[in-house]
């Protein structure tokens, strides 16, 4: 009664371990960890299934099932509606990525809207965020674009679709019951 939730999280899996089982069944093995135990939590799943063990896992963290997952179900309303590796359900769904990073130069909107490449442009401030399908290309173009107008560009990031993109763009993004 007086271990916390993660104390409780860590307890179950120890016990699930001790008959050394060739299947597992976890359900949310790291709800109410820190994030220090739940990575350590994932090395035991990951070493677990190094030693040949059969983990399935239910979770509904999407990046805890694109770390240790080999194959991905995604139910919606009971039902799986898609169910591939990680990887190739990320591929499958064709989502864009983003290019962020700052302009300090007053470029406007409209200028990076008209980019090759570039789906969509979201702006707050000197903040730019440019969604595109080929990030590599659009990096290519920004960087020339930098050098002939002087754009200005501070910290450049990119970001590749996860799996979690995967789950909204199939499940819906409005807010359910």
């Amino acid at each position: 009664e007086s271990l916390s939730g993660g104390q409780k999280q860590r307890l179950a899996l120890a016990l699930a371990l001790v008959n050394d089982p060739k299947v597992f069944f976890l359900d949310e093995p790291t709800t109410a960890l820190d994030p220090q135990a739940r990575r350590n939590v994932w090395e035991i799943i990951e070493g677990l299934s190094r030693k040949g063990k059969t983990v399935i896992l239910n979770t509904h963290y999407m990046e805890e099932a694109e770390r240790l997952c080999e194959r991905v179900g995604i139910m919606d309303h009971g039902q799986i509606i898609a169910m591939d590796t990680p990887a190739k359900l990320i591929a499958k769904q064709k989502l864009d990525s983003a290019v962020e990073f700052n302009s300090t130069n007053g470029t406007g909107q409209e200028f990076f809207e008209n980019m090759p490449f570039v789906t969509n442009v979201a702006r707050e401030g000197e903040h730019f965020t440019l969604h595109t399908r080929e990030a590599s290309n659009l990096l290519i173009e920004l960087v020339r674009l930098n050098e002939q107008n002087k754009l200005h560009l501070e910290n450049i990031s990119t970001r590749f679709a996860t799996l979690e993109d995967v789950f909204i763009d199939l499940t819906g993004q409005k807010l359910r019951e």
